[in-house]
């Protein structure tokens, strides 16, 4: 295998970044353990410039994302237009999730990563969390990482209305293990894992929290 219009050889590892993208290491996970396979119209919500996209596009899935970056939402076109040029440019939408609307319960897989730990309170938490699950149909996939505050509870300082501030100086809204397993309950999810948190360094807590929607709750 070489480089394109060259002859230097490209190393494997280079040529599977290539086919990847920069993903979240734990949305890999999902894919390499086939939870993806039966689901083939995806939604990325607060997708940034499509990092956790590009193997879905790669693999023929019917991808749409949603960020309120209007810079952000061209990137992903632009990659989009390279990648698969029958998608059309409409899938990626420039907007609040809130005020989206792409048709409720018709995604297979809802992605959400880095993004509801940006509420400001648990009215704005419950709000974008009820914005992305209205999306994901009966039976679909809802993939979401987070900060939250799991094993670095002595470590961060509480600024009210469920924000703290981390070891490394950030301000996030966190929720805990109880609130994500109530959440789980009140959305009408199944977890599909246990929850998976990765402490960094003790600086800030990132939990994967993957369900199975099993309902019609809204």
């Amino acid at each position: 295998m070489s480089r394109s219009g060259t002859n230097e050889p490209v190393h494997p590892h280079q040529a599977l970044a290539a086919e990847l993208g920069n993903v979240d290491i734990y949305l890999l996970d999902q894919f390499l353990r086939g939870r993806f396979v039966d689901r083939s119209r995806i939604l990325d919500v607060g997708c940034g410039g499509g990092r956790n996209v590009v193997h879905l596009l790669r693999s023929g899935y019917e991808v749409f994302a949603v960020d309120r970056d209007r810079s952000a939402v061209a990137s992903l076109r632009q990659l989009a237009a390279e990648l698969r040029p029958d998608i059309p440019a409409t899938n990626f939408i420039e907007t609040a999730i809130e005020e989206c609307d792409l048709p409720e319960a018709s995604f297979d897989a809802v992605i959400s990563i880095a993004v509801l730990h940006f509420a400001e309170n648990p009215e704005r938490f419950e709000t974008l969390l009820r914005g992305v699950w209205r999306f994901l149909r009966p039976g679909g996939i809802f993939f979401c990482r987070l900060a939250t505050s799991i094993g670095i509870e002595g470590r961060i300082t509480p600024l009210g209305d469920g924000c703290f501030r981390l070891g490394d100086g950030s301000v996030r809204f966190l929720v805990d293990e109880e609130q994500l397993l109530d959440w789980s309950r009140r959305l009408g999810g199944r977890l599909l894992d246990p929850l998976k948190t990765t402490n960094v360094q003790n600086l800030r807590a990132m939990t994967t929290w993957v369900l199975e929607r099993e309902d019609q709750t809204p």
